[in-house]
C-alpha cells in the first residue's frame, strides 16, 4: 500500500559557504612544512610494504631460505 507513505518534509534553504580566511606567508609557510612532514612519513611507510597487486614485488636475489625450502 504505497499511497500511504507519509510525505518527506521540504529540505531546508541551502546556506552559502562562508569565504576562507586570508592566511599570512608564516601561516603558509607552516601549512607547507606540516604537509611536507605528512607526505614523508606516509613515503616511509609505504616502502616498507613488499607486496603489491601481483603479490610479492622482491627478486630472485632477494629470496631467502624458508624452513620449507628456497623461494
Amino acid at each position: 500500500m504505497g499511497f500511504l507513505k507519509p510525505k518527506a518534509p521540504p529540505l531546508p534553504p541551502v546556506q552559502p559557504t562562508p569565504e576562507a580566511p586570508e592566511l599570512t606567508d608564516e601561516e603558509k609557510a607552516q601549512i607547507k612544512k606540516d604537509r611536507d612532514a605528512v607526505e614523508r612519513r606516509r613515503k616511509g611507510r609505504r616502502s616498507t610494504i613488499l607486496t603489491g597487486p601481483l603479490g610479492i614485488q622482491e627478486d630472485q636475489q632477494d629470496a631467502t631460505d624458508t624452513l620449507l625450502g628456497k623461494n
